[in-house]
């Protein structure tokens, strides 16, 4: 499941919409757009702007969107990390990391809109995902007040009430 294209090839070939889905976490699937873990899917190249990465991702997310069952709002800095099966998943990072790659807001918005710019209120729930932070991170109210600013900022600019 490292690449866009073949996770929509599978959940294609599954066709079971209604009962087999695709978590659809940021950070995560910024990966899917620099070729990390399969090159020939690739949607940017080496050195890419902020309009390139929110155009990639965008495409990445309406192939995706489709089969999205649940929504992880997160934040990467374009770098990987991990051991074993997982040696190369995506590097979360506080929301508001000055190495972060993700416009947030902006980045949200591919998952939780269609392809006309509306919401698609096609989840239920939109979660922060900081799996990956030590304990010592989790434990400072500071970083519960920035993940907290930053969800509500995910939800007034995407039609969550």
């Amino acid at each position: 499941m490292h690449s866009w294209r073949r996770n929509v090839e599978l959940l294609e070939m599954v066709g079971r919409p209604k009962s087999v889905g695709f978590q659809a976490d940021m950070a995560h699937t910024m990966l899917f757009t620099m070729g990390y873990n399969a090159p020939e899917d690739a949607l940017l190249e080496d050195g890419f702007d902020d309009n390139a990465l929110a155009a990639a991702y965008r495409k990445m997310a309406n192939a995706l969107r489709p089969w999205m069952f649940d929504f992880h709002v997160a934040q990467n800095d374009g770098t990987v990390k991990g051991e074993g099966s997982h040696d190369k998943t995506g590097r979360h990072c506080q929301p508001l990391d000055p190495h972060g790659k993700l416009d947030i807001v902006r980045d949200a918005g591919a998952w939780l809109r269609g392809e006309d710019g509306q919401p698609t209120r096609a989840v239920q729930h939109v979660c922060w995902d900081g799996c990956m932070f030590p304990n010592a991170v989790m434990m400072q109210q500071q970083t519960w007040n920035d993940v907290l600013a930053v969800m509500v900022k995910v939800r007034d600019a995407h039609g969550w009430n």
